[in-house]
């Protein structure tokens, strides 16, 4: 089902787009490949946090839901060297570029490549030098709803120029549909997260996660703050195949399974990300992705992608009670 969603401010239409499969019926929008909502048969609610007012896509809510990029998460210094050239992107987070900048993936408007029953493709073309990254790139979108509940999405990215790719989606779930996510249970499988300083920026240490609150490898229930998460996950060195990484239940007995191909979890817990009428914590941010500012730390996995080359990465979201 397609229906017109609105205008942005500058007067662009927005569309969205709804697939169903089984238990699970989940609306997209057309700007920045939004998961806008995601409905589970027995659950009175959505999963995922969204709006049906595309301003608030445009303000607070600009990351709610939406595919970050062409590199997510932090680049220290807002600049790089790609293959031997100095590039320099969109500072917005203090000197640092965080998702790319306001000229990120996420605030673009897709191409509607085809949508059936339960799949959609969205397609955005990227040109050589936008927020200052190189290479003529495709980032190709494939949503698809299985049943009895499950939602995939297979990301491929092509470019003609050497140049860095980390595209993560950026939903923020509460399984309850309650003001806030404290009491929901979190398991990750990893050994390690990835030291940050005061602004966020990796350190290039790894620090175990043994005997520290980010320990969530046997699963534990969440407290807001305790510890304070903006935290990278090292699910391994490098990609691996689709597996089972994160395990989310709430208070209310739904359950979502995460798997990934991707080698870290970036975990958000969604302090300052505050919807309209919301108060901070409203839902939890859980973006696979290529560990964060990756080309400044060679030991880190490579998120450079030479030209001529593809770069799959795959996500699927598996719900239940």
């Amino acid at each position: 089902m397609i229906r017109d969603f609105g205008r942005t401010s500058d007067g662009q239409p927005v569309e969205s787009i709804t697939i169903r499969a089984g238990k699970l019926t989940a609306t997209f929008l057309d700007r920045g490949s939004i998961l806008q909502d995601l409905r589970l048969g027995g659950a009175g609610h959505s999963l995922t946090l969204g709006s049906d007012r595309i301003a608030d896509y445009e303000g607070a809510m600009r990351y709610h839901g939406a595919l970050v990029g062409p590199v997510a998460n932090r680049i220290a210094g807002a600049a790089a060297v790609i293959a031997g050239r100095p590039c320099r992107f969109e500072a917005n987070e203090g000197g640092a570029c965080l998702h790319s900048g306001p000229s990120g993936i996420h605030a673009r408007r897709w191409r509607r490549e085809a949508a059936g029953e339960d799949t959609l493709t969205l397609v955005l073309d990227l040109a050589d030098g936008e927020g200052g990254f190189p290479g003529n790139r495709r980032i190709t979108a494939l949503w698809r709803v299985a049943p009895p509940a499950t939602l995939l999405l297979r990301l491929v990215v092509t470019t003609d120029a050497d140049t860095l790719v980390n595209v993560a989606n950026h939903s923020y779930w509460n399984l309850d549909g309650m003001p806030g996510w404290s009491g929901h249970r979190l398991r990750i499988a990893a050994d390690h997260i990835t030291e940050t300083d005061a602004a966020l920026i990796p350190t290039g240490r790894l620090l175990p996660v043994a005997g520290t609150g980010y320990d969530l490898r046997q699963g534990r229930r969440l407290v807001p703050g305790e510890p304070p998460l903006d935290t990278n996950f090292c699910l391994s060195m490098a990609p691996q195949p689709l597996r089972d990484v994160l395990w989310l239940t709430g208070r209310s007995g739904v359950e979502m399974v995460i798997a990934t191909n991707a080698p870290g979890m970036q975990v958000y817990d969604g302090r300052a990300a505050q919807r309209p009428g919301g108060s901070g914590y409203d839902g939890l941010a859980l973006e696979p992705q290529f560990w964060p500012d990756a080309p400044h730390h060679p030991g880190f996995p490579s998120i450079l992608l030479k030209a001529g080359e593809t770069r799959v990465q795959e996500t699927r979201w598996r719900f239940g009670t």
